[in-house]
């Protein structure tokens, strides 16, 4: 029993999610609700409001939205009756992955599908043609999909944006809209985004009830307070060289460096394998299944370290990562927190450190004063 000075953490249970799920929640190691899930799971499970819910990457937006769906989808009937729309491949396939561990001990099959470019669409098409509740997707594949006339999203009762800005970014825009379209009716929206731009602004105002649910996440409590900040002052030359003596420091940890550029990516890349690490590139010119590849390598362990551009600074979920290093600041703030995410991660602690050449101090304060962190300088 508690006393009644003590307030207890809510658990799952307290909030509505039943027994199967709460087993398959444990099995993957998720006992406690984070803010989100505490905020949005009880509203989401009477599926009578559309939604908005302002967090960050990171955060355990899929079980928040996720468990939700799960419990409210009828296994019986064989149409699809929730959609998710997501911006990149890799967060489609956890997306799914994760769907699929929640109902581990369900009684009854809930079938989801993620539909997504750089597979074959008649791969996908064949997968779709099987009873499937939920299909989790990228706006371009499925709008093709649904042009066809090959898949019908008119019954869905739950559209889920996640990332929408993220998407908006990407490109896109018109596809969610013409997506949106497809759907009028009697769905619900909810709309998951880091930031709220105009753009995502007007989506809400156009497909979204006037009287929609709105949760905010404190930013500054997103970037996790298990993170330690830190900033080496050093010149663009010298850059590589203060990489391959940190990385030499870590020894058996593994973790992620962050540049902003494609050809930055690919030549710190090299420099690295030279010196006889276990590191690979992942970068938007590769293909899929290059980037596919990298990213299995990197989360079996066979590959220590990854250098990165931001497109695998959100939805990537890689346990045990120690560090990431910031070869240069990121140009928008949100990537920043995006980006040293990928660390401390379960409860865990890490490092994030960032390089920067003199006179880049002043956005190092702009960043400890807007995201409330504290960066220490360090030196080698």
């Amino acid at each position: 029993m508690c006393d009644n000075n003590k307030i207890m953490d809510k658990t799952f249970f307290d909030l509505g999610i039943s027994k199967p799920f709460i087993k398959g929640l444990k099995e993957l190691e998720i006992k406690t609700p984070t803010q989100i899930q505490e905020e949005a799971i009880p509203v989401l499970l009477k599926n009578d409001t559309d939604f908005i819910g302002l967090a960050q990457t990171g955060t355990g937006k899929t079980a928040a939205y996720g468990l939700p769906i799960l419990e409210n989808i009828n296994p019986k009937e064989d149409h699809v009756q929730a959609l998710i729309l997501a911006p990149t491949r890799e967060l489609v396939q956890q997306i799914q992955k994760q769907l699929f561990k929640f109902t581990k001990y369900c009684d009854a099959k809930i079938f989801s599908e993620g539909v997504y470019g750089g597979e074959k669409m008649d791969i996908q098409l064949k997968r779709l043609q099987r009873t499937t509740h939920v299909i989790v997707a990228t706006p371009g594949r499925l709008l093709d999909f649904i042009e066809r006339g090959e898949v019908n999203i008119k019954q869905i009762e739950t559209l889920v944006l996640d990332e929408a800005d993220e998407m908006l970014s990407m490109g896109f825009k018109q596809d969610l809209n013409k997506i949106l379209k497809y759907t009028t009716g009697t769905r619900h929206t909810w709309l998951f985004s880091a930031t709220m731009p105009e753009e995502i602004q007007k989506i809400i105002r156009t497909y979204m009830s006037s009287d929609a649910v709105r949760v905010e996440i404190d930013r500054n409590s997103i970037v996790n307070a298990n993170i330690s900040h830190h900033y080496i002052v050093t010149s663009i030359k010298e850059k590589a060289n203060i990489i391959t003596r940190l990385l030499d420091g870590y020894n058996n940890d593994r973790g992620i460096i962050f540049c902003r550029t494609k050809a930055g990516t690919n030549q710190l890349t090299e420099i690295l394998k030279n010196e006889g690490f276990s590191v690979d590139a992942l970068q938007g010119d590769m293909q899929q299944k290059e980037r596919d590849k990298v990213m299995r390598a990197f989360k079996n362990e066979s590959l220590q370290y990854l250098v990165s551009t931001d497109v695998s600074a959100r939805g990537i979920d890689v346990n045990n990562l120690a560090f990431v290093i910031h070869h240069q600041l990121p140009d928008q703030l949100e990537y920043y927190t995006h980006r040293s995410g990928r660390t401390a991660r379960a409860g865990k602690t890490g490092e994030s450190i960032a390089l920067i050449i003199s006179g880049e101090e002043q956005n190092i304060q702009g960043i400890q004063k807007t995201l409330g962190i504290k960066f220490k300088q360090k030196t080698l």
